[in-house]
């Protein structure tokens, strides 16, 4: 389903900016209607959908993927926003500028979302912003948090981000010391099992060749 916004600004461009807008809950099917619902929503431009979503590093939260396609989420509708004359550096240039304010771990359901950077974004690019029951369920948990579900608390990122090297370095070191951690295990375990399985197996070979003596000592004299 494709929507369209009136543009005020940036009529000259000829590059379409489009919301894909997807369902956080089923309950959307309902609330839609109501003009309310939970969303998750993704800039689509030149081919490229951008978003934002929760991590646990200070790093950016905004991540670019497949359009209408984000992982984890019910795609529900686009909506053209409005046309740029940005080239694609161009609009890079402008989502790594919004990567500092927009951190993975600052996302906040109700005040730092996915929606609040693709109105950010939107505005850049276009001048207009997105229609507001978009993120309209923040508006109204700013005013009583109690009606946001503590489920949707924050959208998990789970495709490439604008900036992942911090991140990625430190996954790669956590695996390491997991790594070093566990095989000392091995080794320490190994060591211990080994040192006691010793004893026991030299008192074996001790009690085997006191078995067959005595055995031969059983044994009767030949008759003659």
């Amino acid at each position: 389903m494709l929507c369209t916004k009136a543009s005020r600004e940036n009529e000259a461009g000829t590059v379409p900016v489009y919301l894909n807008v997807y369902d956080l809950t089923p309950i959307n099917g309902y609330a839609y209607w109501f003009g309310l619902g939970a969303y998750h929503s993704g800039v689509q431009v030149h081919g490229i959908e951008y978003a934002f979503g929760a991590h646990g590093y200070p790093s950016t939260g905004i991540f670019e993927g497949e359009p209408k396609k984000c992982e984890g989420f019910t795609y529900r509708k686009t909506i053209l926003i409005g046309k740029t004359s940005m080239e694609q550096a161009e609009v890079r240039a402008v989502m790594e500028e919004l990567a500092g304010e927009y951190r993975g771990n600052a996302y906040n359901l109700i005040s730092k979302n996915c929606n609040h950077f693709c109105n950010d974004a939107c505005v850049r690019l276009t001048g207009n912003p997105i229609p507001s029951w978009v993120n309209r369920l923040a508006r109204i948990g700013f005013l009583c948090k109690c009606v946001i579900p503590a489920t949707l608390n924050s959208t998990k990122v789970r495709h490439h981000r604008i900036e992942d090297k911090p991140c990625e370095e430190e996954e790669e070191e956590d695996k390491k010391k997991k790594v070093t951690s566990d095989s000392n295990r091995v080794i320490s375990s190994n060591s211990s099992s080994s040192s006691s399985l010793s004893p026991s197996s030299s008192t074996i070979r001790r009690g085997r060749s006191r078995n067959r003596s005595r055995r031969r000592r059983a044994l009767p004299p030949s008759s003659p």
